[in-house]
């Protein structure tokens, strides 16, 4: 399993995480070094040491924020507010922080960043405005009224930012998760089915067989009790027996037909249904009389096969346990019932 994580390939969430906290430390420590560099290392030393040190703290501190985004917060903008001491206020040096706030808020940590930010931002202006005589700060690196206000409503904005990313980032995260359970709604719907048309499909070829069967086994046994004695009879129950197998064959097709790819042409015999019950009772191998009473009418399909499936599991147990000579199907068409 560790080695399995070790490769995670580039297109999994871990990978696209390690991803962008890379992609901030980079683009962190552009805009730190290209924007500030210069300044930092004209200053005095070793200020000039201390200033290129705290301009790479807080870019490198980023590297942390997925596992602590509020320390990696608090870091990066201390060491931010230990630069604006030295230099004139630029955004150029802020941006680890905004990066460290927006991403604290992302991962669900605004109730903490929030009042850290606030401290920092405090700090700042005490330390560059209020308290900057004391501190030595020199009047190069105090804000004005306006940069005051602008840092403010920036960091306001950057909390705004970083929770609608994470109200994104929820809803999409649910919306995959709908997909996911209508996926698997959807699967186990396609088994259910699966198991209820095989279930059909034995069911199906137990009637075939067991009526077709039946009749070949007793006209076989007619056919031999008549063969030295009576060979034409013997001839029709061999007739039979031929008829029988072949109408057996094209309802096994018929069965089967709906596990025929779909390029395949289908089955050309008509469908099982009552339509067809002059032909089931001609091959009973005893006399069938057939009554039919009510107005007929089509029938659905599934009860149209049924009532044939009936009728032909009848005449098989007729002929398998009955001492009868003749058999009698009776029809009624009802209302709203067969």
């Amino acid at each position: 399993m560790e080695d399995h994580r070790r490769h995670r390939p580039p297109w999994r969430p871990g990978a696209a995480r390690h991803g962008g906290r890379h992609g901030a430390v980079v683009a962190a420590l552009c805009f730190h070094v290209f924007g500030n560099w210069s300044q930092a290392v004209d200053l005095p030393r070793p200020a000039g040491f201390a200033a290129c040190a705290l301009l790479l703290a807080g870019p490198l501190a980023l590297s942390r924020r997925d596992k602590a985004p509020i320390a990696v917060l608090a870091v990066a903008g201390a060491a931010s507010i230990g630069f604006a001491t030295q230099v004139p206020p630029s955004w150029t040096f802020a941006v680890a922080p905004a990066i460290a706030l927006f991403g604290a808020v992302k991962a669900g940590r605004a109730r903490p960043a929030v009042p850290v930010t606030g401290a920092l931002y405090a700090a700042y202006l005490c330390v560059t405005l209020f308290f900057a005589g004391p501190l030595g700060v020199g009047e190069v690196a105090r804000p004005g009224l306006r940069v005051a206000v602008l840092t403010a409503l920036a960091l306001a904005l950057i909390v705004f930012l970083g929770g609608a990313a994470r109200s994104r980032a929820e809803y999409l995260a649910g919306l995959a998760k709908v997909h996911a359970e209508r996926a698997r709604a959807r699967e186990e719907q396609e088994r259910r089915q699966a198991s209820d048309e095989r279930l059909r499909i034995a069911r199906e070829l137990h009637d075939v067989l067991g009526h077709h069967l039946s009749l070949i086994n007793v006209q076989a046994g007619v056919g031999l009790h008549l063969m030295d004695n009576r060979p034409e009879q013997a001839r029709e129950a061999l007739t039979a027996i031929k008829t029988a197998s072949a109408e057996a064959l094209r309802e096994v097709r018929a069965v089967l037909g709906v596990l025929r790819p779909e390029e395949e042409a289908a089955p050309r015999q008509p469908a099982l249904g009552l339509d067809r019950l002059d032909d089931l009772t001609a091959d009973a191998g005893l006399p069938v009389t057939t009554t039919t009473s009510g107005g007929r009418r089509p029938l659905p399909a599934e009860v149209d096969r049924a009532a044939y499936r009936i009728v032909q599991e009848a005449l098989t147990n007729v002929r398998r346990h009955a001492a009868a000579g003749a058999a009698e199907v009776a029809i009624e068409y009802a209302p709203a019932e067969l």
